[in-house]
């Protein structure tokens, strides 16, 4: 029994609410005063967004709404809201606001005066065509007095779709208008005057923190300015395209360089990398924000956006309230500047949440929050500086206090350092003493080093010349004495002769006659006459070999060598070939090409000596270490390599150089040669010649394949006192 008794006063109950939503939800009676109309409407949900307003009139289940304010979030479906307006006021034009410029489209659909009336609003078309220029959408209405008339709104967004809906009078709306510009141009002057200041202040100390707060004030004003719709009335009215993604945009832009100020004011970096990675992280995030909405995927930039701003200021807030907790004066700034700032933000939010109520209070808590945030910020920096002047002149002072107590300790260490000085002087001077007569010492066991590299030179030079001028100078020597012979048994003959005149007589005539023919055949005059050619052609022979090689010699050791000349190269390798030919002997084979090359201006006695010495490695090299089934032999090749260089190889067939050797050939007194055989000052004398010479020297070797030295050599380079080769 009981039970049904409650049954039957639930069911009582439940129909009471039902008839008093239904009445609630009924006509909306205008009596001249501004009213909200949100619990006075009906509200159809289309999912599939196909309905049409037909479709709406003749199968549309409306339900009334219980908001003053109806929020239906983000959602792909498209509203209709139902409403009959009754004006019982004197005026005839109306007007329905809804009180949101974000909402994509909307479309009133009405009859008035018996004729079908449709108007749509829409951000994607340019805001001079709307009949209101007003931020908000607002629709004009004609409603005569004492009558009634049934609207439809279709309402369509991609953003969340907030339905604040007022009917207001033409003076209500002005006045209405009015108080809303004045508001927000005290907030956007508020705005641009800290943006400027400080703006002025960055140029003036270059502190990164005041950019990043210029930046952000920027930006936080756009945004506001965005969802308020005046960017879109006065900054782009012809662009709503740009109006789209300007809602995603700016509070990227916003919170990113908040971060950026937030990070650089409070040195997040320095004092927690932690901390410092999250705020790169959501930075990133704002960015991806960014890339989808301008992708078209609009609303997974918008589920971003509304997860990263509210978790970026939390997390600040919350870094902020631990650094103040420690005792930051900068944390403790900003820490109630981004809490009114939030207070703000929470304010207008629980207004679009029905929470709070749609008024003139509610209406700007944001824009008011974002001001005082923004001075505060500004009497933060300002402070900053003082903080900083502060310990600056700490720092001053402390400096002086330790400049005079280290000028007190200089003057100190100043006499025992005259002290030291002088003892140390002493010691160096003896130490410089010392070193001097090392250095002396050195420099003369250098000239003997060089005297003996020139004297084995000169050694070789001379063993040459004695053995190349020996042979010819013996050849001809030793055929003097057959010669001298042969010329005395010719004069015989022809003394033979002088009797013929004191012969009177024919038979003596015939005797003497007889008697010389005798003498010719015992003497055999034919043989003397092809000795006395041979011996003589013989020493012809040795005489111009003889003057060959002086002339060779000549030309080795040139007497000009101080001075730039047009010299003929292959002359001087001829010349040095010569002079080396008896150490080659028959053991080496020479092999020569030499081309067809122009003279060249060089110190030709200083490239003799390169060309001598290089050849003389080589024959050391080949007669030290001989290779069974290799014939030595010496390769001698003079080319022209460009119309400027001309170039020259010696190669030899020999043991070849380790890379190690080869590195530290040209170094001074460095050799392999055995002692007494040579001072490796050789070819450290060939690679300053050859530099003097503005030319080039390249060292190809290989073990057990032998060595080859390239020269490359300018034909004409510019004249400059040659150089000391010692």
């Amino acid at each position: 029994m009981d039970v049904k008794f409650y049954r039957r006063i639930i069911g009582t109950l439940l129909l009471l609410v039902s008839l008093l939503v239904h009445a609630h939800a009924g006509e909306v009676v205008f009596k001249g005063n501004d009213v909200t109309i949100g619990r006075q409407v009906e509200i159809l949900e289309d999912t599939s967004a196909t309905l049409t307003i037909d479709d709406v009139k003749a199968h549309g289940k409306f339900t009334p709404s219980f908001e003053d304010t109806p929020n239906f979030g983000v959602s792909a479906s498209t509203f209709w809201v139902r409403l009959n307006i009754k004006n019982n006021s004197a005026e005839d034009n109306l007007f329905l606001e809804l009180a949101y410029p974000r909402i994509e489209s909307v479309t009133l659909y009405s009859t008035e005066r018996g004729k079908a009336k449709e108007e749509t609003i829409s951000w994607n078309d340019a805001f001079d065509k709307r009949h209101v220029k007003h931020q908000n959408i607002v629709f004009k209405l004609d409603i005569p007095r004492q009558k009634a008339q049934t609207y439809y709104l279709r309402i369509h967004g991609s953003e969340q779709i907030v339905v604040p809906l007022i009917v207001r009078s033409e003076m209500g709306f002005f006045q209405f208008a009015l108080t809303n510009e004045i508001i927000s141009g005290i907030h956007i002057g508020v705005l641009f005057v800290m943006m400027l200041y400080n703006f002025f202040v960055y140029f003036s100390i270059r502190e990164k923190s005041y950019l990043y707060y210029v930046l952000y004030i920027l930006f936080i004003g756009l945004t506001q300015t965005t969802i308020t719709g005046y960017t879109f009335k006065f900054l782009w009215p012809e662009t709503p395209a740009f109006n789209e993604y300007s809602i995603i945009l700016f509070p990227a832009l916003a919170g990113s360089f908040a971060l950026m100020f937030f990070q650089n004011f409070l040195h997040i970096r320095e004092r927690s990398t932690t901390n410092y990675r999250i705020i790169i992280v959501i930075i990133v995030a704002y960015g991806v924000a960014v890339l989808f909405n301008l992708l078209g995927l609009n609303m997974v930039s918008y589920r971003i956006i509304d997860l990263l701003a509210p978790s970026a200021a939390l997390f600040a807030l919350v870094v902020a309230l631990m650094l103040s907790l420690e005792g930051y004066r900068p944390a403790k700034f900003f820490l109630v500047a981004w809490s009114i700032f939030l207070i703000g933000i929470v304010l207008y939010s629980l207004r679009n949440l029905n929470i709070l109520p749609y008024n003139s209070f509610t209406n700007y808590t944001m824009q008011a929050g974002t001001a005082i945030e923004v001075i505060l910020l500004s009497f933060a920096l300002a402070d900053k500086i003082n903080i900083f002047k502060k310990e600056k002149e700490i720092s001053q002072a402390q400096a002086l206090r330790i400049s005079m107590e280290n000028e007190k300790i200089i003057l100190e260490q100043n006499a025992f350092l005259e002290k030291s000085v002088n003892e140390r002087t002493a010691e160096l001077q003896f130490a410089n003493t010392e070193l001097n007569l090392t250095l002396t010492k050195l420099k003369d066991a250098q000239t003997q080093l060089i005297d003996s590299e020139k004297m084995a030179s000169l050694g070789q030079l001379t063993a040459g010349i004695a053995h190349e001028i020996n042979n010819p100078i013996n050849f001809v020597s030793s055929n003097i004495r057959p010669l001298r012979r042969d010329i005395d048994d010719v004069l015989e003959i022809l003394d033979s002769y002088d009797g013929i005149r004191e012969i009177d007589s024919i038979e003596g005539l015939q005797g003497k006659v007889k008697e010389i023919e005798r003498l010719k055949e015992d003497l055999d005059l034919d043989y003397l006459k092809t000795e006395l050619g041979t011996l003589l052609k013989g020493m012809e022979d040795g005489a111009h070999r003889t003057v060959e090689i002086v002339k060779g010699l000549k030309i080795f050791s040139r007497v000009d060598e101080t001075d730039l000349n047009l010299v003929n190269v292959n002359e001087g390798i001829e010349s040095t070939l010569i002079i080396l030919n008896y150490q080659m002997g028959n053991s080496i084979t020479l092999v020569k090409e030499l081309g067809n090359i122009p003279s060249i201006e060089c110190y030709a006695g200083k490239l003799n000596q390169v060309f001598m010495n290089i050849l003389t490695n080589s024959i050391y090299a080949l007669q030290k270490e001989k290779q069974e089934g290799k014939t030595p032999t010496i390769w001698v090749k003079s080319w022209l390599k460009d119309p400027e260089t001309v170039a020259i190889s010696m190669r030899d067939n020999g043991p070849g150089m380790t890379p190690e050797v080869r590195a530290k050939i040209f170094e001074p007194f460095f050799t392999t040669k055995q002692v007494g055989d040579g001072t490796g000052l050789g070819l450290s004398i060939v690679f300053k010649i050859i530099e003097v010479h503005s030319g080039n020297i390249q060292v190809n070797t290989e073990v057990g394949q032998g060595t080859e030295f390239l020269i490359t050599l300018p034909v004409k380079r510019k004249a400059r006192p040659i150089p000391d080769f010692q």
